[in-house]
């Protein structure tokens, strides 16, 4: 008997109605993929990258883990940009965080969580760079909205400074990087004020998008 016999037929379903709207649909796609969007978000079941943009398959080249991170060490993700970059050329990388994101908020505790205490470590850091500003706010939700908010712009950021973004600027390649969140509330997106063209542009803009969610919350 097969396994998850109700997938194989929602599967048989969802092809079946594809190729009725949209004939040859999966004849095009099988030829090769030319996405013009690297999407590095969070592993939420909530958040799945091609429907929020109303991109079908085939427009987005798509990573995702535990919080959005691009860290330095993580061959899997570093694979993924560069040959997003090197290979099909992509024109835009979006790192998109999302409220209520469950790798934030346990950063935030500190419950011993076992193996993934190693990986929430980053947001453990990015906490600690901005303590400051999170001391200022009221609510533990509060707290946690900015969390998400700083650690996307933060990981936009090191999307940039990876060696594969800075050899392609250096070699003329033009590609933008975006720190992007999502809210599972409304189902929109907010553009986090983080987007840069060019190496030396990386610190300014981090300074700068900060800066504005600070301005955000004395307002």
């Amino acid at each position: 008997m097969r396994i998850l016999p109700e997938l194989f037929a929602k599967n048989r379903d969802w092809a079946q109605r594809v190729e009725e709207e949209t004939p040859g649909f999966f004849a095009e796609l099988s030829r090769d993929q030319a996405p013009k969007y690297l999407w590095i978000g969070c592993a939420d079941s909530r958040v799945p990258a091609n429907q929020i943009v109303d991109l079908s398959p085939g427009d987005m080249f798509v990573h995702r883990n535990i919080a959005n991170l691009v860290i330095h060490t993580d061959m899997n993700c570093l694979s993924v940009i560069q040959y997003a970059v090197d290979v099909l050329q992509v024109k835009h990388i979006i790192v998109c965080g999302h409220y209520g994101c469950g790798g934030v908020r346990a950063a935030l505790g500190e419950t011993n969580l076992g193996l993934i205490d190693n990986w929430l470590r980053v947001i453990r850091d990015v906490k600690s760079r901005h303590a400051d500003e999170l001391d200022h706010l009221t609510t533990h939700d509060e707290v946690a909205d900015r969390l998400c908010e700083l650690n996307a712009i933060e990981q936009a950021a090191n999307v940039c400074r990876t060696t594969i973004l800075q050899q392609a600027w250096a070699r003329g390649q033009r590609l933008s990087v975006h720190g992007w969140l999502y809210s599972l509330t409304d189902g929109l997106l907010q553009d986090l004020g983080f987007s840069v063209s060019e190496s030396d542009d990386v610190e300014a803009r981090l300074e700068a998008a900060t800066a504005r969610l600070v301005a955000s919350t004395a307002k």
